[in-house]
């Protein structure tokens, strides 16, 4: 068949980012050419079906996609395809295929067939995950940095979450695959290895029937051309001593913890059908600083969970005083249809829910500003991402690409290369500083 232009729209997390970089590897190694030109024969939407306005957002990116694609094919992929199936053809018509997740490694077939059929197709079987080949995945973004998803679907099942049903249940890809990726990814120029699962604590245990993340991160920190690990997403009660010896011993794993707690009063807690609670927590940052005293800690809470009293909220904030973290992110709850959540009693007001979410980030940010300040005078080592007009931007081991702040020095330098900055002054969100010197090594 002829050569065809396809243009791949990516909604959605990290973890779609890279499944986008997947389905373009394959296609490019099939002969497609992958570039992004809105006059391509095909589009694929990599969809998002997490919250109910990132249904929105996918349904709308899907309609103006069928609107305008003249002679051409529109391919819909990914999560929301999985979680809506039929419904999602009937909210969103006309394109050629539907396609759940977890199939990256058979795009070539799926846009073949969307030449060969007059039909549009719907294929949402239970996820199971063909992991694509290691080489065939087309890099996007900055080259020093990647993501390295270890796992997908999750064995949790949260009352509020819509994950499982579509990503379907925990497998985590194999240690061999893995290590693969990880010298792929480092021979194509990435320094900064950002490892991804909906829960990396749980890695290896379907496979080799015990938690291998210390394993897995022993092995990693040895791939040449690396210079940072970073762990994205840790689940409370799985965040062993083990696993923080190895965080603390191993130079290339940051000192970094994103442990999305959701709530921390026991109460809310059994609602959300999530582990322990805010004392337990508290505990497990001690051990985590003890071990490490610089650590960076972010987490992820959810305001207006059905039933959160106004005491409820109170420990929230209590909590949030003591446990002086680095970066915290708040949702609002969102009822998502088929979940425990949605069709729970005492459903909390659209007004209160905001106004308890504007408590909890105004008390977060001087929080965050206290830790920020707290680097004045220090020095960090960096990795440049941006360079203008004699400043750098970049990240130390304190910022994930996307979600935390920036490091901002004067000074000039290489990106993609490591400095040492002098931090000058904290903001709520960024460090500001200039550069004490280049460096090859990174701490």
């Amino acid at each position: 068949m002829a050569l065809r232009n396809v243009r791949i729209v990516t909604l959605g997390c990290a973890k779609n980012e890279v499944d986008s970089e997947e389905i373009a590897g394959v296609l490019s190694q099939a002969g497609f050419t992958v570039d992004g030109q809105a006059s391509a024969d095909v589009t694929v939407i990599n969809t998002c079906g997490f919250l109910e306005a990132a249904k929105a957002e996918s349904v709308a990116a899907i309609r103006k996609a069928v609107a305008e694609k003249g002679q051409g094919k529109v391919v819909v992929a990914g999560c929301l395809t999985q979680r809506l199936g039929e419904e999602l053809v009937r909210l969103a018509p006309g394109a050629d295929a539907y396609v759940g997740v977890g199939q990256m490694g058979r795009f070539q077939e799926v846009v073949e067939g969307v030449f060969n059929r007059a039909q549009p197709t719907l294929d949402v079987k239970p996820p199971h995950h063909r992991w694509a080949d290691v080489p065939s995945r087309a890099r996007t973004g900055r080259p020093w940095s990647a993501y390295l998803k270890v796992s997908e679907g999750c064995d949790h099942r949260c009352t509020f979450c819509t994950i499982p049903s579509f990503r379907g249940s925990h497998q985590s890809k194999p240690i061999e695959r893995v290590m693969a990726e990880a010298r792929h990814l480092a021979q194509t120029g990435a320094k900064e290895l950002n490892l991804i699962a909906q829960d990396v604590t749980q890695y290896g245990y379907d496979l080799y029937r015990e938690f291998t993340l210390p394993r897995l991160l022993r092995e990693l920190d040895r791939v040449e051309g690396v210079e940072w690990i970073r762990l994205l997403y840790f689940y409370p009660n799985r965040l062993t001593d083990e696993v923080i010896e190895e965080m603390a011993s191993l130079p290339k794993v940051l000192p970094y913890v994103d442990i999305p707690l959701q709530h921390v009063h026991p109460d809310t807690l059994r609602r959300m059908k999530r582990p322990w609670d805010g004392e337990r927590y508290l505990a497990v940052f001690e051990r985590l600083r003890a071990a490490m005293p610089d650590v960076a800690i972010r987490s992820t809470f959810i305001v207006g969970f059905p039933g959160e009293s106004d005491s409820e909220f109170q420990a929230l904030l209590e909590f949030v005083r003591q446990a002086r973290l680095d970066r915290v992110g708040a949702f609002t709850f969102s009822r998502e249809p088929g979940t425990p959540a949605n069709d729970m009693e005492g459903q909390v007001p659209f007004k209160v829910k905001r106004e308890r979410y504007d408590r909890l980030m105004r008390l977060q940010a001087a929080m965050s500003l206290e830790r920020n300040r707290s680097w004045e005078g220090r020095e960090l080592s960096v990795l440049v991402d941006e360079v203008k007009d004699g400043h750098i931007a970049g990240r130390s081991f304190r910022d994930a690409p996307e979600i935390d702040g920036w490091v901002y020095a004067e000074g000039a330098a290489e990106p993609g290369s490591f400095v040492t900055v002098r931090v000058m002054r904290g903001g709520e969100h960024d460090l500001h500083g200039v550069i004490a010197d280049a460096q090859s090594r990174h701490h």
